[in-house]
């Protein structure tokens, strides 16, 4: 059975159980139905047919989620694009062999475009020739050029059909990113329901949590990092929660000892996945710990000079605008730097952002947890600067709750880690702002 299918009878088990809750309105799982049926008809007179690539620009909405739904009927290849990224849709739109794209408008109502983009790419007619839906996601682009992975849905979101905890969750990561999409497949494939805020600031999200009653948040430790130092949980009432997870990047001690303190009786879970790979299955060491076991039973990893390589059956295709990453074997190198103790793993950093100073690796988090015990450290991005004789030096950005001279926060940054940090850790640059370190994907900016 296709996964559509099996997906539609699962919703028909409970028509009247609320799916969507967007703009503080709650759409059931009949009117879910009704909406994507109405989405196929719309598409099929658009003459969008099986193999087309097409783009749906758009957030979490009712009528968003239900193209999607009726994309993948149609055995197309689903590109999500959210509106963060408009200035690259352009460029996007040829690297993914656009045939259509669906723009969804405030009433959530959607026009489909022909578009006309050169078509051919091998990874794309595999797909076709296959007959099976596709996924087109785009990676960050914070090592360089954004890349486009290519997944066959059939395989991704296999997973899904084995019946696990029901959430109602708040979909915080983005429309386009690989957690934003995993949130909402695995919140409708266990009947639960996917709240969606006005925005992603802070204000707006604790706001949904108190009023729709959210059970799951997953958030980035930055986002976690700005609720905690904003004073927010003590405006609204955030009792509900029942489990927060985390993932994206390095969670900083001080973040995390932080939060279990303002979260009694809340669980955490670190979590782990690529765009190239999907979301592995993870379990915490405890609440408080940022070790952690990976896998599932669709992943094997492995370990190799403390650098962590993943094979899955649900790996992507390839890229549609680089080479294959994988070896011979099917093995693909994240990137990550790990330390394996016993079962579990904890996560170093990207080897891509590790400062080489004099051929002594920093790891940029293990700084960043060190300058943010400071008072008045609202947050902290550490980042490596080439230097004539050393290679690199290390260089900080410091957001400060009031305003301080560089020069002056630099003796006190230099004060607080004598001790702590060896020397060639210690920044010899430091920059003070007042803007916060994350991009539109709460994630640290360290480029």
């Amino acid at each position: 059975m296709e996964h559509i299918e099996w997906q539609l009878n699962r919703f028909r088990e409970a028509p009247g159980r609320p799916a969507i809750i967007w703009r503080d309105r709650e759409y059931t799982y009949g009117e879910l139905e009704e909406c994507y049926r109405d989405w196929l008809d719309r598409l099929r007179a658009a003459g969008v047919q099986a193999g087309h690539s097409v783009a749906v620009l758009s957030d979490f909405s009712p009528g968003a989620v239900s193209c999607l739904l009726a994309l993948l009927k149609l055995r197309c290849v689903l590109v999500p694009l959210s509106p963060e990224a408009r200035d690259q849709h352009r460029e996007f739109f040829a690297i993914a062999e656009l045939d259509h794209r669906v723009e969804i408008g405030e009433d959530d109502r959607g026009d489909v475009i022909r578009m006309r983009n050169r078509r051919g790419h091998p990874l794309l007619q595999q797909l076709r020739a296959a007959d099976k839906a596709g996924l087109v996601l785009f990676s960050s682009g914070s090592t360089g050029q954004p890349k486009a992975v290519l997944h066959s849905l059939p395989e991704l979101l296999n997973k899904f059909r084995k019946p696990r905890h029901c959430y109602r969750t708040l979909v915080f990561l983005l429309f386009d990113h690989i957690g934003g999409f995993n949130t909402l497949f695995y919140t409708l494939a266990n009947l639960g329901c996917v709240v969606v805020a006005e925005d992603r600031g802070v204000a707006s999200v604790c706001a949904v949590i108190e009023k729709h009653r959210v059970e799951l948040l997953p958030i980035s430790p930055s986002f976690l990092n700005l609720l905690l130092l904003s004073g927010a949980i003590d405006s609204y009432d955030l009792s509900s929660l029942a489990l927060i997870t985390y993932g994206t990047e390095v969670m900083p001690e001080r973040t995390l000892k932080m939060a279990n303190k303002a979260f009694p009786g809340v669980r955490f879970l670190q979590t782990y996945g690529l765009s190239e790979l999907g979301i592995l299955r993870s379990k915490s060491e405890s609440d408080h710990s940022l070790r952690m076991k990976i896998g599932g039973e669709d992943y094997e990893t492995r370990v190799v000079e403390e650098r962590l390589f993943i094979r899955a059956r649900s790996s992507m295709l390839g890229y549609l605008n680089a080479p294959s990453p994988f070896d011979d074997e099917g093995w693909f190198d994240t990137g990550d730097s790990v330390v394996q103790e016993g079962d579990y793993l904890r996560i170093l950093g990207r080897e891509s952002d590790i400062v080489n100073v004099g051929g002594q690796k920093v790891y940029p988090a293990e700084v960043e947890q060190v300058i943010a015990e400071m008072d008045g450290v609202i947050d902290v991005a550490v980042k490596g600067e080439a230097h004539l004789l050393l290679g690199q030096v290390v260089t900080a950005t410091v957001q400060m709750a009031d305003p301080i001279q560089a020069v002056r926060m630099r003796k006190r940054i230099a004060a607080h880690c004598k001790g702590r940090l060896q020397k060639f850790m210690v920044p010899v640059k430091v920059s003070v702002v007042a803007e916060g370190q994350v991009n539109h994907r709460f994630k640290k900016i360290r480029r």
